[in-house]
C-alpha cells in the first residue's frame, strides 16, 4: 500500500509492566510485609500461601485487564470516525482510516477533520483550540489548510485531502473518540467503607496487643496474625471484581447496541431517574416525508417543491433536504429546466438555505427555510404575514412541520412560492419504550427545536401528556425566580423551541433538583449537555463530536437499548453493593472474632496461617460475584451508605455473637481446648462455612430464596467448599485435620443461624431502612 492507513499506530500494551503493576500499592505492600515478617521468624509455610494469593491476585487481575483492555479496543473500532467521500462519481461514507491523498471530502459542521485536507468551495468556521492552544475558531475559506483533529463549528465546503496518517502536521490523531476514566463513585463510595474497617481493625489490634502485653507474652509472635488482619480488611479482590463487572458489562451491553465510551455511565445509570430526549431521530424516525404542499398565487405545488429541490443539496444528506429531492424527482414543474449553481448551506444564523440556479437564459435564487425568517427576507406587510401564519398555525396543529420557499430573480425581492409541510412519524415502538422507562421510574422528557403546538402532538402520541413548555418562557423564569424555573422543568413533559445550546441549561435546572440526568444528543452543540448530563447517550447517527462527548453510543436507530443500559448499570450497582455488604461482614467476623477470642481466652484461636488461607479460598467466590445473576430494581437506585454500613454491621455483630456460641459449643462438647492445632482448624472451619452461607444471606434484599444465583457463582462456591472440606478433614501442613460430623455440625449449626435466624433480621432491617440492594 502505497500511503498507508490515515491512523498513527498505537502504542502495544506491556502486558509485563502491568503484571509488576499489581506488585505495587497499599494492599501488595501488606502482603510483601507480612511475607517479610513471617520470613524473619521462619514461618515458611505462611510464606508460601501469602506469596500465592499474592500472586494469584496480580495474574487473574492482570489476564482480566488485558481481556477487558481487548473488549474495550473492540467497542472503540466501532467508533472510528466516518469520512464522506466522492468516488467514482458518487458521494459514499468510507472509514477514515481509510482516506488517502487525492481524496475529495465533504465537511459540515459539528465532523472533525480527519485528515490534512485543503479547503476547496465554501467556507469554514475551525475549532482548533485542541491542537494549536487558540481559544476562538478561525475561519478556512478556499486554498487553505485544514488540518488533522480540528472540529468544524460552521459551515460546509468541499475539500481535498493532501496527506494523512503520520504524514499530516500534528499526526497525533490515531483515534478521534477518546474513553474517559474517571474515578469510580462506587470506587470512592467502597475506599470511604475500607477506611472506617481499618479505623476498626487498628482499635481492635491495639486491644489485642495489650492484652498479649498484659498476660506476658511476646508481642513479635503476635506480629504475623496482626498484618494479615489489617489485609482482611483490605479489598484485595476489589480491582479484580470491579474489572470483571465492568468489562462484562460493556462486552454485555455491546451485544445490544450500547458502546460504553466512559465506564462511569454504567453506574450512573442505575441511578438516572430523569431522561431529556431528541424528538428528531430517536422518538421520530427522522426521515422526513412532504405531506402537504400550499402554494400561493400564480404558483403550482410542483413549482414548490421543485424550487425547494434547487434550494437542497444532496452531498449534505439533510433530511429536509432529501425530503424535497426525492419528492421533486416524480413531479414536473416550469422551473424543473434549471441547475442549481451555487449553494448556501443552512446555519443557525440565516435559518435557511439559499441556491442560485439558472435555465441557460435567466438565473433565479431560490431560498426555504423558516416560515419567519422566508417572510423577512420577502419584506412582506402585515396582512400578507398573518394569512402565511394562519395557513401555517393550520399545518402546525396537526404536528407538521411547516417550511417556506421562496424565489428570485436576480436581485430583485423575494416572492413566497408556497408552504410545505413536513412530518416525521413517530417509531412504532416509542409509546412502549416511554410507558417501560416511566414504570422504571424514569421521567422521559422530549426535546425540540419545533414550535410547541407541534410538541404537544407528538408528547401525545407517544404518552406525554404533562405538559409541554416554550424554551423562551423557562429562560424568562429563570432570570426572575430560578428555583420556580427549576421546579417547572421538573414537572413538564417537554421543552419546544429550544436551540441546542438551551440543552445545557435545561440539564442544569434539573439537576439542581437533586435529578441524576440522561441526556441523548447529536450534533456538535449538544456536546455541552451531553457533558454536564451524568449519562450522555449519542444516538446512531450523531456527528462525531457528540459521540466523543457522550459516555454511552447507540449503534441502532431509537432508544430501544437505554432500557439495556439501565437494567445493566441496576444490576452492576447490585453486585456491588452486596460485595460491600458482604465485605463489612466478613471482616466483622474475622477480624473481631479472632481479637475478641484471644482477649477472652488468651489462645489464638484463628492464626495468621488459616486467615491467609482464608483469603485465599474466599476470592474465588468474590470475584465471582461479578457474574451472579440479580434482579434490576424497578426504581432508581440511591446510595443510602450509611444504611448499608448499619445493616451489615449489625449483621457483623449477630455472626460474632454466633461464632463465640459455637466455639463455646466446640470448646465444653468436642474436646478442643486440649488441642490448640485442631482448634485452630475448627475456629478457620467456622469462618469459611458462615462466610460462604453469608454470602447467600446478604445477596437478596428479600429473602434469600427470592432469586436464585448464577451457576459461576454457584461452582465456585461447591468447588470451595469441597476444598476446604478435604483440607479440614484429610490435614495439611498447618491445618490439623478434624472429624467429618464437626464438619457437618458446623455447616448444619451455620445453616440454621445465618439463613434462618439473620436473615430475618436483615429483612426486617432493609425494611424498616428502605434500602434496596
Amino acid at each position: 500500500m502505497r500511503f498507508g492507513f490515515n491512523e498513527v499506530p498505537e502504542e502495544k500494551p506491556r502486558h509485563l509492566l502491568s503484571l509488576a503493576r499489581k506488585f505495587w500499592g497499599v494492599t501488595p505492600w501488606m502482603l510483601e510485609l507480612t511475607i517479610l515478617v513471617s520470613i524473619l521468624l521462619g514461618k515458611y509455610l505462611e510464606v508460601y500461601i501469602i506469596t500465592a494469593l499474592l500472586a494469584f491476585n496480580a495474574v487473574l487481575g492482570s489476564i482480566q485487564e488485558a481481556q477487558a483492555a481487548s473488549a474495550v479496543r473492540a467497542l472503540r473500532s466501532k467508533l472510528k470516525v466516518n469520512a464522506r467521500v466522492l468516488r467514482d462519481g458518487e458521494w459514499k461514507i468510507v472509514p477514515a482510516r481509510d482516506l488517502v491523498p487525492g481524496d475529495v471530502l465533504r465537511l459540515r459542521a459539528g465532523d472533525f477533520v480527519p485528515a490534512d485536507l485543503k479547503v476547496g468551495s465554501g467556507q469554514l468556521e475551525v475549532d482548533q483550540s485542541s491542537l494549536t492552544g487558540e481559544s476562538l475558531p478561525v475561519t478556512k475559506g478556499p486554498g487553505e489548510t485544514l488540518y488533522s483533529g480540528s472540529v468544524v463549528r460552521v459551515g460546509e465546503s468541499t475539500a481535498l485531502v493532501l496527506s494523512t496518517g503520520r504524514a499530516t502536521y500534528f499526526g497525533k490523531t490515531t483515534e478521534l473518540v477518546q474513553l474517559a476514566k474517571p474515578r469510580f463513585q462506587l470506587e470512592g463510595i467502597t475506599s470511604s467503607v475500607v477506611k472506617w474497617l481499618l479505623l476498626m481493625v487498628g482499635t481492635l489490634l491495639a486491644a489485642t496487643f495489650i492484652a498479649s502485653m498484659l498476660r506476658g507474652m511476646n508481642a513479635i509472635d503476635l506480629l504475623p496474625l496482626a498484618l494479615v488482619l489489617l489485609v482482611s480488611a483490605i479489598p484485595v479482590a476489589l480491582p479484580t471484581m470491579f474489572v470483571v463487572s465492568m468489562a462484562l458489562g460493556s462486552v454485555e451491553l455491546a451485544k445490544k447496541g450500547v458502546l460504553i465510551t466512559r465506564l462511569s455511565a454504567v453506574e450512573d445509570a442505575a441511578t438516572m431517574d430523569t431522561l431529556c430526549v431528541d424528538k428528531t431521530g430517536t422518538i421520530t424516525m427522522n426521515s422526513l416525508e412532504i405531506t402537504k404542499v400550499v402554494p400561493m398565487a400564480g404558483f403550482s405545488e410542483e413549482d414548490v417543491v421543485v424550487l425547494g429541490a434547487l434550494a437542497s443539496n444532496v452531498a449534505n444528506q439533510d433530511p429536509i433536504d432529501l425530503a424535497f429531492l426525492k419528492a421533486s424527482s416524480a413531479r414536473h414543474s416550469l422551473f424543473s429546466s434549471f441547475r442549481q449553481k451555487e449553494f448556501m448551506p443552512f446555519s443557525p444564523a440565516t435559518k435557511r438555505t439559499e441556491a442560485v440556479a439558472d435555465d441557460g437564459v435567466r438565473s433565479i435564487r431560490c431560498i426555504k427555510g423558516a416560515v419567519n425568517t422566508i417572510t423577512d427576507v420577502c419584506e412582506l406587510g402585515g396582512k400578507e404575514c398573518a394569512e402565511i401564519e394562519e395557513d401555517t398555525q393550520k399545518l402546525a396543529v396537526s404536528g407538521y412541520r411547516v417550511l417556506a420557499v421562496a424565489v428570485a430573480e436576480g436581485r430583485a425581492v423575494p416572492r413566497v412560492v408556497g408552504l410545505v409541510a413536513l412530518w416525521d412519524p413517530p417509531r412504532k415502538e416509542s409509546p412502549a419504550l416511554v410507558k417501560e422507562l416511566r414504570d422504571l421510574g424514569i421521567s422521559v422528557k422530549m426535546l425540540t427545536g419545533d414550535a410547541a403546538p407541534v410538541a404537544e402532538e407528538m408528547a401525545a402520541s407517544i404518552g406525554l401528556d404533562a405538559g409541554i413548555v416554550r424554551a423562551t418562557d423557562l429562560k424568562a423564569l429563570s432570570e426572575k425566580d430560578p428555583e420556580k424555573a427549576a421546579e417547572l422543568s421538573e414537572s413538564s413533559s417537554g421543552f419546544a423551541e429550544i436551540f441546542p445550546e438551551d440543552k445545557y441549561v435545561i440539564v442544569k435546572e434539573l439537576q439542581s433538583k437533586g435529578h441524576v440526568v440522561g441526556m441523548t444528543g447529536d450534533g456538535v452543540n449538544d456536546a455541552p449537555a451531553l457533558k454536564q448530563a451524568e449519562v450522555g447517550i449519542a444516538v446512531s447517527n450523531a456527528t462525531d463530536v457528540a459521540k466523543s462527548a457522550a459516555s454511552a453510543v447507540l449503534t441502532d436507530e431509537g432508544l430501544t437499548h437505554i432500557v439495556d443500559l439501565v437494567s445493566t448499570g441496576r444490576m452492576i450497582y447490585e453486585r456491588v453493593i452486596v460485595w460491600i455488604v458482604n465485605k463489612i461482614v466478613k471482616t466483622f467476623e474475622v477480624v473481631v472474632f479472632a481479637s475478641l477470642a484471644f482477649i477472652l481466652t488468651g489462645d489464638i484461636v484463628v492464626g495468621a496461617f488459616q486467615i491467609v488461607l482464608l483469603l485465599f479460598v474466599n476470592d474465588f467466590v468474590t470475584i465471582s460475584l461479578s457474574t451472579d445473576r440479580v434482579r434490576p430494581s424497578k426504581r432508581p437506585e440511591t446510595w443510602k451508605i450509611s444504611g448499608l454500613v448499619r445493616v451489615a454491621v449489625i449483621l457483623g455483630v449477630l455472626t460474632v455473637a454466633e461464632h463465640f456460641l459455637l466455639l463455646y459449643l466446640g470448646l465444653r462438647y468436642l474436646d478442643l481446648g486440649s488441642d490448640i492445632s485442631a482448634l485452630n482448624t475448627f475456629g478457620f472451619a467456622m469462618l469459611f462455612f458462615s462466610g460462604m452461607l453469608v454470602l447467600f444471606m446478604v445477596r437478596e434484599r428479600g429473602r434469600f430464596w427470592s432469586s436464585s444465583p448464577s451457576k459461576v457463582l454457584l461452582g465456585a462456591v461447591a468447588l470451595d467448599v469441597l476444598l476446604v472440606t478435604l483440607l479440614c478433614t484429610l490435614g495439611i501442613p498447618g491445618l490439623t485435620p478434624i472429624p467429618l460430623a464437626d464438619i457437618l455440625f458446623i455447616v448444619a449449626y451455620y445453616a440454621f443461624f445465618v439463613l434462618v435466624v439473620d436473615d430475618s433480621v436483615k429483612c426486617m432491617l432493609v425494611k424498616r431502612a428502605e434500602l434496596s440492594w
